[in-house]
């Protein structure tokens, strides 16, 4: 199906000469709408995103996975307490920011406040995604460190029996899979906040080249 805004374009393109004044404010009209609608999606997936795990949590096999006891043995659940607290208050931040971007965005805007605010969204997100990403590779580094200067690994993961293999080199086969796992981890959350907020800020940068486009 051929997109509103598309026919829109193309009729205001076709018919300059003869209604430039109406058909320039129906299109700046459906950019403002699409722009709001997709800030609004980001506004709505943020808090889901926020939710989610913690509704998870009230799934008693999802908390019975959930062992403390693990980092408090490597000596880290001070520092992972503090690191939740913080990364809390900044998804906060954000959710607020992207409320208050999508409350911006104004019908009665001229194009230009219109390309700035898109951009400010966009940098907000991007900001938001580098934020995510960040924090999910300091938790891992904390664990990887914990595990590096545990005193008996065996026991700090409640193995319950010791490996058939050296503890130095048990201890760098852990520290290997975590850190793989950390990469691996990180590089499907990016592909996922990829799919949840690049394909909307990419459709914001579109909305942003038209308005650019029609103020040239």
């Amino acid at each position: 199906m051929i997109d509103e805004l598309d026919l829109l374009k193309k009729d205001w393109q076709k018919r300059d000469s003869e209604m430039p004044k109406l058909s320039y404010d129906q299109i700046h009209r459906m950019i403002w709408k699409k722009s709001s609608s997709v800030v609004r999606w980001i506004f709505y997936i943020s808090i889901i995103e926020f939710i989610v795990p913690h509704l998870l949590y009230l799934l008693p096999s999802f908390r019975d996975g959930m062992n403390t006891d693990i980092s408090g043995a490597l000596g880290i659940q001070p520092i992972l307490i503090g690191l939740s607290v913080i990364q809390y208050g900044v998804a906060i931040y954000f959710i607020v920011q992207f409320y208050r971007r999508y409350k911006e965005i104004s019908v009665l805007d001229n194009a230009s406040n219109l390309m700035d605010k898109i951009m400010r969204t966009r940098k907000t997100v991007k900001h938001y995604v580098l934020f995510c990403l960040g924090m999910i590779l300091i938790f891992f580094m904390i664990f990887i460190l914990g595990l590096y200067f545990s005193d008996n690994l065996v026991e700090s993961l409640q193995l319950g029996k010791e490996p058939d293999m050296d503890p130095a080199r048990f201890k760098w086969m852990v520290i290997g899979i975590m850190s793989v796992a950390a990469i691996v981890f990180t590089v499907v959350m990016g592909g996922i906040y990829f799919l949840l907020y690049g394909l909307l800020t990419r459709r914001l940068l579109f909305n942003y080249k038209d308005l650019k486009r029609m103020e040239g």
